[in-house]
């Protein structure tokens, strides 16, 4: 019996590129403003993050994977950013995860595994990523937490990508240019791909990593540890 996955967003981008590497593989539920558009295998729940309430008569009575997607990125020098700018990122990013693992908690079976998101920005000093990466360093800590509270039974990781050709990437990508330069600033010469990132999330949420928990997984082309410049 195939295990059931819930996935929030994944209409796009990283999320959708995982759908895809994980079709026939789960039971997927994804909940989501708009559906996944693409050749993905799931049930989809209309649902904003921000505004509704998840509605669980509609999901499996057991979960065995939860993964958290919505993301934003604002960058912008702090002189610029209002409080407001901070707390609606916390709100996306943060907040609106923690409530729904609140709620979903309780179906997470034995064995199963949480995937949350993060950004190289959190290890790395950027300029003009202090929002960005408030909100996101917020995730890992406290994904490292919950990995050590419900350890052994639950597992919990965390993603941290840089720069990934996604539609909430593509004003940085906006031309060949762009995109050369940002390639250049990447040890491996290139940015990253949904691929690059589901094949680790598919990695991450079965039995092969089953002795992984607590992690960050810096999937970034090298760009949080090495300096070849």
């Amino acid at each position: 019996m195939k295990k059931n996955l819930l996935m929030i967003g994944g209409s796009h981008g990283i999320g959708l590129s995982i759908l895809k590497a994980l079709k026939g593989k789960y039971q997927i539920v994804t909940a989501s403003r708009t559906a996944p558009n693409g050749d993905v295998d799931a049930v989809h729940l209309p649902f904003d993050v921000l505004t509704d309430q998840l509605d669980n008569s509609k999901l499996p009575e057991t979960l065995n994977a939860f993964i958290y997607c919505p993301g934003s990125i604002q960058l912008k020098p702090f002189k610029m950013m209002t409080p407001e700018t901070f707390e609606e990122d916390m709100q996306l990013n943060f907040f609106s995860m923690v409530r729904i693992l609140k709620e979903i908690l309780p179906r997470l079976a034995d064995d199963s595994s949480i995937l949350l998101f993060s950004t190289v920005a959190v290890k790395n000093g950027m300029p003009f990523h202090s929002s960005v990466a408030a909100c996101k360093g917020a995730i890992e800590g406290f994904g490292r937490a919950l990995a050590a509270e419900y350890a052994p039974r639950i597992r919990v990781n965390i993603i941290a990508p840089s720069l990934v050709d996604t539609p909430l990437s593509s004003k940085f990508l906006n031309n060949e240019k762009r995109k050369e330069q940002m390639a250049e600033r990447h040890p491996m010469k290139r940015v990253g791909t949904g691929e690059d990132i589901a094949k680790c999330a598919e990695f991450l949420l079965s039995g092969d990593s089953s002795w992984i928990t607590g992690q960050v997984i810096r999937v970034d082309g090298g760009m949080s540890t090495l300096n070849i410049h």
